[in-house]
């Protein structure tokens, strides 16, 4: 059996359960593509996954949702990919034949599973992946920058386009700016002509914030940015919240929005049990929007706007596979802005 290299974890817990070792290559099915990783984009979810997410398989584990890399062997049933195909691979792994796989609605199935999540990810030289997950992309994107896409780009896009329906001319509260899925939505939010508030924990990601095009920008660690956007809306407040942080946010986050503003959240990392005034709710007649992940079909619609430069995917720095430790411990105390990325290969990224 060909061995190759990966990061894995044999039992959950601190940074010092990843090792980089040899491990057996993936075999894959009729349906599957056998992808050589080019890069990985680190996320949260792989931090929580190894700490402590009870549903993680199989062990010993690999991490790694958001992969960039080439084709290098296909399955006797895939028809739409081909061996030498630049790809990023969709995260969500559907079911395919339950209601909400057939009307469109993958990342709604309840029997999915998530790439680096319940499956082995891309903390890799070499991953397994459905063909259908395949997308090709053009020399235009870097392998870096197109691993950068996947969880963070579509995850703000599905909360902001498919759930709070922004609009032109709205005005949007986005919360850590500099996080792979906050910087995302900056963006996002920028090209439906909207106008961004952006918090962030540093005066230096605040620069690069309103570098990125934000209008307004607030250090949460100096104040509260409830009070703070309240004085910069003329006490009206923002039309959206793009909340991903948790309970350590969510009061705040509430009391930034304007009659009939509406609250959209995907995350949980401070924490998912919150306070909510109810009262206030229906007398400013606000909406709390629940939102995760996104549809292969957008990530495709993503992947394009990407490659004709509508959206730049924000790469912090890229490392090498066997410092995925390093990674982690850069995301944990929040020093990046945008995506680290694993390579196996840093000369191909």
């Amino acid at each position: 059996m060909i061995d190759m290299k990966a990061v894995v974890f044999h039992e959950q817990g601190g940074i010092d359960k990843l090792l980089y070792e040899d491990v057996p290559v993936p075999v894959i099915a009729p349906s599957e593509v056998l992808v050589e990783v080019k890069a990985c984009a680190v996320n949260y979810l792989d931090i929580s996954v190894r700490r402590d997410r009870p549903e993680v398989q199989p062990f010993p584990h690999i991490l790694g949702s958001d992969i960039a890399g080439d084709v290098v062997e296909v399955g006797a049933n895939v028809r739409n990919v081909a061996v030498g195909d630049r790809v990023v691979l969709s995260p969500c792994i559907s079911c395919g034949e339950c209601s909400d796989c057939l009307n469109g609605d993958e990342n709604m199935c309840d029997f999915q599973e998530i790439l680096g999540f319940q499956s082995n990810g891309g903390y890799a030289e070499y991953v397994k992946s459905p063909a259908k997950n395949v997308i090709p992309i053009s020399s235009e994107l870097s392998y870096s920058h197109a691993s950068a896409i996947p969880t963070a780009y579509l995850t703000a896009w599905h909360m902001l386009i498919s759930r709070a329906k922004i609009r032109p001319g709205e005005s949007v509260l986005i919360l850590s700016a500099g996080s792979g899925v906050g910087s995302a939505a900056l963006q996002i939010s920028k090209l439906c002509g909207a106008a961004v508030i952006a918090t962030a924990s540093t005066d230096e990601k605040l620069e690069r914030a309103r570098q990125m095009g934000a209008d307004f920008t607030i250090n949460y660690t100096q104040t509260d940015f409830s009070k703070a956007v309240r004085e910069m809306t003329d006490n009206r407040g923002v039309d959206i919240v793009f909340e991903h942080v948790g309970s350590a946010t969510w009061e705040e986050s509430m009391a930034s929005l304007a009659k009939n503003g509406r609250l959209v959240t995907c995350g949980v990392t401070t924490g998912n049990i919150a306070r909510i005034n109810i009262r206030k709710i229906y007398q400013r007649q606000l909406t709390i929007l629940g939102s995760a992940l996104g549809s292969t079909s957008e990530l495709r619609t993503i992947i394009r706007l990407a490659e004709g430069g509508k959206l730049s995917p924000i790469v912090d720095r890229v490392l090498p596979l066997q410092a995925a430790a390093e990674a982690h411990r850069l995301l944990e105390n929040r020093e990046n802005f945008g995506k680290i990325c694993l390579c196996p290969n840093l000369e191909s990224t």
